[in-house]
């Protein structure tokens, strides 16, 4: 699968976050505005930045570092009896536990 590149933007304009706020409907302040065109802006730079390296010979990872499950094994082990698992049950009938009937 290719990923497309980033358009090379200067600056998310003000107009465009207002854009994306009314299609989202979200209700944003002239100072959440204009603080957002300027972050929006610096996270465009970054990936534009990022995409100058040179990773023709880089191998796609999802993760930085192996990792590897650390998991017990799967063996059978005896389990409760169904009397002690109802034994500290507020109530109980017919080896079952007993809830309130909700409807």
């Amino acid at each position: 699968m290719a990923l497309s590149k980033v358009d090379h933007v200067e600056e998310i304009s003000e107009e465009r976050v207002r854009h994306v706020a009314l299609l989202s409907r979200l209700e944003l302040t002239d100072d959440e505005v204009s603080r957002f065109s300027s972050e929006l802006t610096g996270v465009i730079h970054h990936i534009n930045k990022l995409e100058e390296l040179n990773l023709t010979d880089i191998e796609p990872t999802s993760h930085p570092m192996p990792l590897t499950d650390v998991v017990r094994q799967d063996v059978v082990e005896p389990s409760l009896s169904n009397g002690a698992s109802v034994a500290n049950a507020p109530e109980e009938q017919d080896g079952c536990f007993k809830v309130p009937q909700i409807i």
